[in-house]
C-alpha cells in the first residue's frame, strides 16, 4: 500500500472499486423554478432523530440554491434513469426541461424514481471542496424499482439475484 500524498486521480479510482447509489437533490429555486444536482454521496445519517445526508461540490451553481432554500427532495434514480443521471450531473442549464417530473409539498419530484425523502435542513458543514448537507427526514416515499448504481466510474443497473 502506497503511503504519503493521495493524488485527486488516485482517490477517485480507488473509491470507485465502492458502489454507491445514484441520487438526485432537488428543490425550488430564488424565483420559483425547479434546481436539482446529481449526488453519489448520500447516506443514512441516524434512525432517530431521522437524518441524512449528502455532500455537493463547492463549485456547483445549483448547490447555494438548494442550501438557502431550506428544504430539498432526495431522489434516488431508478436503474433506467441513467440519462436522467447525465443530465443532473452537467453544470447550468434547464435540467427539468424535456424530463417527467411533477411538484410534491412544494419540491419538485421526478417520474421513475426508486425513492424520495422529503428533508429540512438540518446543517451545513465544511468538508474540504464540497459542503456537507444533512437534512432531517420529514416523509419518505418508496417505488418498487431497482436503483441505478455508481460503480468503477460508470452508472450501472443491480442484478435481481440476491449474495446468498
Amino acid at each position: 500500500m502506497a503511503s504519503g500524498v493521495v493524488g485527486a486521480d488516485e482517490l477517485r479510482r480507488t473509491c470507485g472499486a465502492w458502489p454507491t447509489g445514484v441520487a438526485v437533490v432537488t428543490s425550488a429555486g430564488p424565483d420559483g423554478a425547479p434546481v436539482g444536482l446529481a449526488v453519489n454521496s448520500f447516506t443514512s445519517l441516524s434512525l432517530d432523530p431521522p437524518l441524512v445526508l449528502f455532500c455537493a461540490g463547492l463549485s456547483s451553481t445549483t448547490w447555494p440554491h438548494i442550501r438557502s432554500a431550506g428544504r430539498f427532495l432526495v431522489q434516488m434514480l431508478a436503474a433506467d434513469q441513467y440519462d436522467v443521471a447525465r443530465v443532473f450531473a452537467r453544470s447550468g442549464g434547464d435540467k427539468f426541461g424535456g424530463l417527467a417530473w411533477h411538484w410534491r409539498d412544494g419540491l419538485p419530484e421526478l417520474d421513475g424514481i426508486a425513492a424520495a425523502l422529503s428533508c429540512s435542513m438540518d446543517g451545513v458543514y465544511a468538508g474540504g471542496d464540497h459542503e456537507i448537507a444533512v437534512g432531517r427526514v420529514e416523509a419518505v416515499e418508496t417505488f418498487d424499482r431497482r436503483p441505478l448504481v455508481f460503480h468503477d466510474g460508470d452508472m450501472h443497473a443491480l442484478p435481481l439475484a440476491r449474495a446468498s
